[in-house]
């Protein structure tokens, strides 16, 4: 699988879905892999969007995202979800691209970077943070409105039930992927370099009042008692 696109190149993906207010979620595939991966797309107080993990989408897609309003902010959560980064900036070329700054010099390798998760203010609507313990290499995405908080995360926690044949085997056995919430053990090998730093971030993550749901990167969102279900897979590292 290439590092990133040069071509706006759509693969099969489910339409966009509102879940809240504020956020809109859209589910796609990846060649060859039964990893799924997912685009949230927020609305900040001002009415701009940022999306996160952009997703090259078909034209009614794109349609529904262009009626939303304006792409302010294109969140490029870690270094290695740059697959469509390029072609969604050259798409909307005034958005700003946003990463840790920890991921900052692998994505620079594609796209021109903006500024840091950590340049960015909250505007009481949508708030980014950069995962403690991860050498500020993975990001995260807080949302704030009437129906509550979705809290959105990358690759630090997966949500994927498990899945059939050899990759389905690679997956639950020896990258330990599959199964429901867990920290993957690429996660734990090329994200985390203090374990207890972040068991405490998402332990806070975790108890944030009125958490709604949690979306991740890779397949289901939490949306069943997400505070605890975040606070049981930061208990495992």
């Amino acid at each position: 699988m290439p590092t990133t696109h040069a071509a706006w190149r759509v693969l099969p993906h489910r339409p966009l879905v509102q879940l809240s207010e504020r956020v809109w979620r859209l589910e796609g595939d990846l060649e060859n892999m039964p990893l799924k991966r997912v685009m949230t797309i927020a609305r900040r107080a001002d009415g701009g969007l940022v999306v996160h993990n952009a997703i090259a989408a078909d034209d009614a897609a794109m349609a529904a995202i262009a009626a939303l309003g304006e792409i302010r902010v294109i969140l490029i959560p870690n270094g290695y979800h740059r697959l469509d980064a390029q072609v969604f900036h050259e798409r909307f070329p005034t958005a700003q691209v946003v990463c840790p700054a920890g991921a900052r010099a692998k994505v620079k390798e594609v796209v021109p970077v903006a500024a840091t998760y950590g340049d960015v203010p909250a505007d009481g609507a949508v708030e980014l943070q950069t995962i403690d313990g991860t050498k500020d290499r993975e990001g995260a995405l807080i949302v704030h409105d009437r129906d509550g908080v979705t809290v959105v995360l990358n690759d630090v926690v997966f949500n994927m039930p498990h899945a059939a044949g050899v990759k389905g085997f690679v997956l639950k056995h020896l990258t330990g992927s599959t199964g429901g919430v867990k920290v993957t053990r690429i996660a734990r090998l090329a994200l985390i370099s203090d374990k207890p730093a972040v068991r405490a971030h998402l332990e806070r993550l975790a108890a944030l009042p009125g958490l709604r749901r949690v979306i991740v990167s890779h397949h289901e969102t939490i949306d069943h008692e997400p505070g605890r279900a975040l606070a049981a897979v930061a208990a495992t590292l």
